[in-house]
């Protein structure tokens, strides 16, 4: 029988678990994907994350699927039936959010080509590798929350982005003695 692998100290229930594993910290270049995690991470907010990750499945669903074109044509009709559903966190500005965030981030894929190259940008197109669990922003993070707010997105204070970094591996914090941190060893650099 093999030892039990070792993993960041906030991958404790299986829900956790299964998201460290398969998802967190592993680069993402996908834009509907880098959409999706931008927009929960703006809905985690004042949450936890394993809440969000229980009602993913409902924003995946609302959202179609976080595919950018189809949210940005949603209305405020949209959005009101969507307050209905307790399958997704029912903050209006949070749903309202996804929306305007949507219509942003086709502006960007217009100028940049992707919304994935323009992201990377902040990072120098890499994983920064920062092992400081601590950390709630970086230099990136404020440079990124404040470039977003400035195209009219929402959400995406320097804490949310910073998150939102670390979920899609653009920073990567897995703790030093944590199996994915010795799995990502050759495709990081130092902060």
């Amino acid at each position: 029988m093999s030892p039990p692998l070792t993993r960041c100290s906030w991958a404790v229930s299986d829900l956790m678990a299964r998201y460290h594993d398969e998802e967190w910290g592993i680069p993402c270049h996908d834009d509907d994907r880098l959409f999706e995690m931008l927009s929960l991470e703006g809905a985690q907010a004042g949450l936890s994350w394993e809440t969000v990750l229980k009602k993913r499945e409902g924003y995946r669903q609302e959202y179609h699927g976080f595919r950018i074109a189809r949210v940005a044509e949603m209305t405020p009709d949209d959005v009101e039936r969507i307050l209905q559903n307790p399958g997704v966190i029912r903050h209006r500005g949070k749903l309202e959010s996804v929306v305007s965030n949507a219509k942003a981030v086709i502006e960007i894929q217009r100028e940049y080509g992707s919304l994935s190259t323009y992201l990377w940008s902040f990072v120098g197109n890499a994983p920064i590798v920062n092992r400081e669990s601590a950390l709630a922003s970086t230099p990136e993070s404020d440079a990124m929350s404040k470039a977003l707010k400035k195209r009219g997105f929402k959400f995406v204070g320097s804490t949310i982005v910073y998150a939102f970094m670390q979920a899609c591996g653009m920073a990567d914090d897995h703790s030093p003695d944590c199996f994915r941190a010795k799995e990502q060893m050759g495709v990081r650099r130092k902060a």
